[in-house]
């Protein structure tokens, strides 16, 4: 069973990673360009000599970068729902929703708040142009640990949730909720911050850009969720094959 959830968990991976990456396309890459044509505009004559620029001279070209994006977001999406597939057959009838479709979409869900939406509201995502290079490995840390973070506290608050004789739901939704943002808050406040976007970056722009960047992340965790709980579902529901009695001759 454990196999089976796991190539499913691949193959809808892949398909909602490709979804995410139609999205990104349409709704990211425009920004990307415009963040891009403003860092080339600041750089100095010699800069753009020297081949630092993220044009038909980069490495890899734009439309290379655009045509890589989906891979990017499908070998993302295989990741993901590859590990998944390995989480949700340890949760099957431990804890959740007590059917398979409503289990991946409230664990769909709660991966997306997270891995996510956590680290973004703490560190949110910026586009070229904006931040110091000499920091990205400090900042990529800082991301890292707010992850972290958040699948801790998931996994608290659960755990507490499980724990808890009596009280009623809402008590049990109380104590989740509760166990759940303390950790949050507590790294929150004890985590330094991150702002070095440049007081002259335009603000809309940045703005779309973070939106496309977390929208994709949501497009990605809401279709997968979707399809591996639609899945699970009419799996669930197709009728065991009944064994054939073979007469052996007398």
């Amino acid at each position: 069973m454990v196999r089976t959830l796991l190539v499913r968990g691949l193959l809808l991976g892949l398909l909602a990673g490709l979804i995410a990456g139609g999205f990104a396309f349409a709704f990211g890459e425009p920004s990307v360009d415009s963040a891009i044509a403003l860092e080339e505009a600041a750089q100095p004559p010699a800069a753009e000599a020297a081949g630092h620029d993220h044009g038909e001279e980069a490495v890899v070209s734009r439309p290379g970068q655009k045509a890589g994006l989906f891979l990017a977001t499908g070998l993302y999406g295989m990741a993901v729902g590859g590990v998944f597939a390995l989480v949700f057959a340890g949760l099957r009838g431990r804890v959740g929703p007590r059917s398979e479709g409503g289990l991946a979409l409230a664990a769909a869900a709660t991966g997306f708040v997270a891995i996510i939406l956590l680290p973004f509201l703490k560190y949110p995502a910026n586009p070229p142009a904006v931040g110091d290079p000499e920091t990205i490995n400090s900042r990529t840390l800082l991301y890292v640990i707010m992850i972290g973070v958040g699948l801790a506290s998931t996994a608290i608050a659960v755990a507490s949730a499980r724990r808890m004789q009596g009280g009623g739901p809402w008590a049990r939704w109380l104590v989740t909720v509760v166990t759940f943002l303390v950790p949050v808050i507590a790294a929150w406040v004890l985590l330094p911050g991150v702002n070095e976007v440049p007081a002259n970056f335009p603000a809309t722009l940045l703005w779309e850009f973070r939106l496309a960047s977390l929208g994709t992340q949501l497009v990605f965790w809401t279709a997968f969720g979707v399809l591996f709980g639609w899945a699970c579902d009419r799996a669930a529901r197709r009728p065991a094959a009944v064994p054939v009695a073979v007469p052996t001759p007398s």
